[in-house]
């Protein structure tokens, strides 16, 4: 790919991305990182979805060629950092190692070019939840299964109409109620974290619902994820942040700014 054709960033947040599960767009998620050059990338957590694989055996080609891609701009130099999820939750046995020069680590502080420090982890921790009842976010992991297969071939359907891919599953995961009661607590707990830790603000991922927002003082920045909305967080070398929604490989337009979804 030629220069013309890359985007560069100073950093990239990506997360959520679920290898090892059908729902996992690694199509869109590697023409995303063949597209963009930067000198950290953060891996926010959930980045292979260990959960489902224990149960069904699902790993083609397209998710073994993105973790290739990972390692591979590791070694040519990018920064690669990865911050544990509740889905590949055994790399917390590994922090502070390294796999192929990609950094396991609990979390981490990130300082902007503009100066500003930011909490980055993935934010499970602070899932009422994941953290009380792990049994329930297993079940939750089963359904949302379910809600992928239906939309694996939902999208068949569509595309076999010209239509191009639409995530029935993020749509049923918004409409659902109390989401919005969910979300906010989320995001106050989170914050209220990166207040704790003294910094400006916080990167995290997790609820797989990009966001940028400022809450009580605090920066509030979830980087989304590669099975509803195929996002990532960027920052430029300004210091400026912004969310990047991802369009499918076979559009040649320019990514686009994500339109947060209301809760």
């Amino acid at each position: 790919m030629d220069g013309a054709s890359t985007h560069r960033y100073r950093t990239v947040w990506i997360s959520d991305i679920h290898l090892g599960t059908r729902g996992c767009q690694a199509d869109r998620l590697l023409d995303f990182l063949k597209a963009v050059e930067c000198e950290t990338l953060y891996l926010v957590g959930d980045v292979i979805d260990f959960w489902r694989m224990r149960r069904a055996r699902y790993w083609p080609q397209s998710h073994n060629d993105v973790i290739q891609k990972l390692l591979r701009k590791a070694r040519k130099g990018t920064r690669v950092i990865l911050t544990p999820g509740n889905h590949d939750d055994m790399l917390r046995g590994y922090i502070d190692h390294e796999f192929g020069s990609i950094l396991v680590v609990e979390d981490a502080i990130h300082e902007t070019a503009d100066g500003r420090r930011l909490l980055v982890i993935h934010g499970d921790q602070f899932d009422g939840v994941v953290a009380r009842a792990p049994w329930l976010g297993h079940l939750g992991t089963h359904a949302n299964a379910a809600s992928q297969l239906v939309n694996q071939w939902f999208n068949w359907g569509r595309s076999r109409l010209g239509y191009p891919y639409w995530s029935l599953s993020g749509y049923l995961k918004h409409k659902v109620k109390h989401r919005g009661r969910f979300i906010h607590n989320y995001e106050t707990a989170v914050v209220e974290e990166a207040r704790r830790r003294g910094v400006d603000g916080v990167v995290c991922g997790h609820i797989h619902f990009p966001q940028i927002k400022a809450l009580d003082g605090i920066l509030y920045y979830n980087d989304g994820d590669w099975v509803d909305n195929c996002t990532a967080l960027v920052e430029h070398d300004s210091g400026e942040l912004e969310l990047l929604r991802w369009p499918e490989p076979a559009a040649s337009k320019p990514p686009a700014r994500v339109v947060p979804i209301a809760s």
